[in-house]
């Protein structure tokens, strides 16, 4: 699923909230293609399914959070920024940089769940969990100003305190990372069954 079209180049508040949705209309087609054993089960060492999409909730929920806090308090808490915000392309270069560099979820890994009991009903919460949670930040967005998204900072715990903006440009492209990296790893898992019986 990544998106290589160079007009996709969402910027404005309305723009990247409406890329916001559009990229969750399409990871929900994704994620339900699943049978609810694979949905759980881990992609090799790799978190499975369910466990990529609590982490991009539980991100989702965190840039929310901060979306809340009254537009004075984050300027006394993260100054003001100095500088215009960067593209999408390059704050997915940026992060697939440091990435790259060993990087991991940290305390937004998701938390260590028991096998269900309830596999169906458990999925039906994830990804109702999941849907919410897009909707809270798309909700979030639209009561912020450009004036704003350019001017507050959010602290990014990978990528250090970024305008607004940034952040919301780099939460529109960390679901669609991990969207692109289970397909990766399922078409890896393909091959590498495939390659077993031949």
């Amino acid at each position: 699923m990544p998106n290589t079209d160079p007009s996709f180049a969402p910027h404005t508040g309305p723009a990247i909230r409406a890329a916001l949705d559009a990229l969750h209309a399409r990871s929900v087609h994704f994620w339900s293609a699943f049978e609810t054993a694979a949905f759980f089960a881990p992609l090799g060492e790799a978190w499975s399914p369910a466990e990529n999409v609590r982490h991009l909730t539980k991100s989702m929920r965190a840039v929310t959070q901060g979306l809340r806090v009254p537009r004075l308090l984050l300027l006394v808490r993260f100054g003001r920024a100095s500088r215009a915000s960067r593209s999408f392309e390059a704050m997915r270069e940026i992060y697939l940089a440091r990435l790259g560099q060993g990087a991991s979820a940290g305390r937004f890994a998701p938390s260590p769940r028991r096998a269900p009991v309830d596999p169906a009903s458990e999925r039906a919460e994830i990804m109702a969990h999941h849907a919410q949670a897009v909707g809270e930040l798309g909700d979030a967005i639209a009561l912020w100003p450009e004036r704003a998204l350019e001017r507050r900072r959010l602290p990014h715990p990978l990528l250090g305190t970024l305008p607004v903006r940034e952040m919301l440009l780099f939460t529109l492209y960390h679901n669609q990372h991990h969207v692109n990296n289970v397909r990766r790893r399922m078409a890896a898992n393909d091959s590498s069954t495939g390659a077993e019986g031949t």
